[in-house]
């Protein structure tokens, strides 16, 4: 079933893709559908009943994640279902506050209820976890961004949630940019023998590079890395990471390096951490571990 043109323009305004949104969205009605029907509607609820549903913040947060919601109940009853957007993705929200109000025929608001609120609390999750991290590093020059640790399949959607809480993508694949980690050392042969095999390769493409001392770190400065991710570094050394690389580049005459740092790091970390002077907090936690914004879908009769 294709979405109609006004879903697919609500989409495309926060840099979604229709077509990726309508496949999880479906495959996630046909998990729901598997045997055929909702067994429970079919036999308490008329045919030709007609309601009205809001969705509904339980707990306070940052929202993410409406358009995809109307999506559902675009999709579930055909476009037959009026959808008013009330909220906005990236509006802070308390308990009480309606986001989304949908009316159409009941059975089609209960079919659509589960996809949308799973999608739509956990996207919401993600951005308030985001959100968390960018209210704690407000005054640095650092900001939060996300990972590849995401759920399969559901990676566009987080990371656009990570956005929508303030905080900054990473690489979305492996062919964005290079990322040389602690495994392709070992497989290189050393720092400095794997990111030259990485520019040798791809001489265009932005190379970061893990390391975890500060002799690896002036290694990396030597070879030309873009970005260089400090990887389990206490403050105090973070500190001098960023002395170091300042100092580099001053000698070069060049920019300084990007410095992200990366590992375990939790948020009562976020102001010692941005008070380094470092340009990236690495947070995985934002996708793989946040909590669910609560929000719950209230059922009236259409008047």
């Amino acid at each position: 079933m294709s979405l109609t043109e006004s879903v697919v323009e609500s989409l495309r305004l926060v840099g979604l893709d229709p077509q990726y949104v309508q496949t999880v969205v479906q495959r996630s009605i046909d998990e729901d559908l598997v045997g055929g029907v909702d067994v429970t509607s079919q036999a308490t609820v008329p045919a030709n009943q007609h309601s009205v549903m809001d969705l509904v913040a339980r707990g306070s947060g940052v929202v993410a994640g409406i358009p995809v919601a109307a999506a559902v109940f675009d999709i579930v009853s055909a476009g037959s279902a009026n959808v008013e957007i009330v909220a906005v993705d990236g509006d802070r929200v308390n308990p009480g506050d309606v986001l989304v109000t949908i009316s159409g025929t009941t059975r089609d608001l209960l079919l659509g209820e589960r996809t949308a609120l799973n999608l739509l609390c956990h996207l919401s999750g993600v951005a308030t976890a985001t959100s968390q991290w960018a209210d704690a590093l407000e005054g640095s020059q650092a900001r939060v961004r996300d990972t590849r640790k995401t759920t399969p399949g559901l990676r566009i959607l987080e990371k656009y949630a990570v956005r929508c809480g303030g905080g900054v993508n990473h690489r979305m694949s492996l062919s964005d940019a290079a990322l040389v980690k602690d495994n392709h050392v070992v497989a290189a042969g050393g720092v400095a023998e794997a990111f030259d095999a990485v520019r040798s390769m791809w001489p265009g493409l932005s190379i970061e590079v893990e390391v975890d001392s500060l002799e690896e770190l002036i290694e990396v400065l030597d070879a030309g890395a873009d970005v260089v991710m400090l990887d389990n570094f206490v403050p105090d050394q973070m500190r001098v990471a960023v002395g170091i690389a300042d100092e580099h580049a001053q000698e070069h005459a060049r920019s300084r390096v990007i410095l992200e740092a990366s590992g375990g790091l939790t948020l009562p970390d976020a102001k010692a951490v941005g008070a380094t002077g470092v340009d990236y907090i690495a947070v995985g936690a934002l996708t793989h571990s946040a909590k669910v914004l609560d929000i719950g879908a209230d059922l009236r009769p259409l008047t």
